[in-house]
């Protein structure tokens, strides 16, 4: 029997994502594109967080290469949590967090879709109001076009930076919530 692996579905943690007040909640947002092995490893761990009973204060949502369609999440969450993997030079699976503020606090070479994660993230700061970001990483040493696959180090990072988002999400909510 041939096993196939499932294909992504798209993920959001309530189906009328933006009909109810988002200001006590936290996004969690996998960016990255799926089609390009490590590269999607942003959107491979809000897959394994659709599997988990999360708080009621935890929204996830699989960004892909959405760039500037994303900013409408910008206005609804006083807090985002972005996952995205990075060619930073790092060991494989090494797990960053970065505070970024502007284009320029976000590492050389975020990935394929850095130019638009990094604009709207400049746009994000010309709005009226601007929620509190923080950026996990995680490194990878290449990208591979045309396969959904991720190489072993990555897949074994996955587990740790929900761990790491989970714990920075409690601590955020216990603070400002």
């Amino acid at each position: 029997m041939n096993e196939y692996k499932r294909a992504p579905v798209a993920i959001s943690s309530d189906a009328f994502f933006f009909e109810k007040d988002k200001s006590k909640s936290i996004l969690i947002l996998g960016v990255g594109n799926y089609l390009m092995g490590d590269e999607g490893v942003g959107v491979h761990l809000i897959q394994e967080m659709a599997k988990m009973v999360l708080p009621g204060y935890l929204d996830i949502l699989d960004g892909g290469t959405g760039g500037f369609l994303l900013l409408n999440c910008f206005e609804a969450y006083k807090t985002i949590i972005f996952v995205d993997a990075t060619i930073d030079g790092k060991k494989e699976g090494t797990i960053s967090l970065i505070r970024p503020k502007f284009a320029s606090d976000f590492p050389s070479a975020l990935s394929v879709h850095d130019v638009g994660l990094k604009d709207m993230v400049e746009a994000v700061y010309l709005m009226e109001t601007k929620p509190d970001i923080h950026l996990f990483t995680i490194s990878i040493n290449e990208m591979t076009p045309m396969t959904i696959e991720l190489t072993l180090k990555i897949e074994q990072a996955i587990p740790d930076a929900v761990e790491l988002i989970l714990k920075l999400t409690e601590k955020l909510h216990a603070d400002f919530y």
